[in-house]
């Protein structure tokens, strides 16, 4: 099952106001980034963040869930309702993010 356009929609709803969100599909699925750097995984309408140590200690009781088959656990995040919450989520991950990977010049 894929993510439905319209579980995007409510994301990108409820991060709203939040400047730097953007997405981008992959084979049915979306990565949410927020200035640049990948924050989280919509996948199976389900909101899944990187388990860096703020993410953790904000989401105590958060069940590990891989976003596909062969991937790294990540944060279930189930409070999607809570939009001042997601922010606040986003914003704290960002300092423990990896820098985006250098694109790769043409030839």
């Amino acid at each position: 099952m894929s993510t439905t356009k319209e579980y995007l929609s409510y994301i990108l709803g409820q991060l709203s106001g939040l400047d730097g969100i953007s997405h981008r599909q992959m084979m049915g699925e979306y990565i949410i980034y927020y200035n640049g750097k990948i924050t989280a995984y919509l996948c199976d309408n389900r909101f899944l963040a990187k388990p860096v140590p703020s993410a953790v200690k904000m989401l105590p009781d958060a069940v590990y869930e891989p976003p596909y088959e062969g991937a790294k656990d990540m944060l279930l995040v189930e409070n999607t309702d809570d939009c001042d919450f997601l922010k606040s989520l986003i914003i704290a991950m960002y300092d423990e993010l990896p820098p985006p990977k250098p694109k790769k010049k043409k030839v």
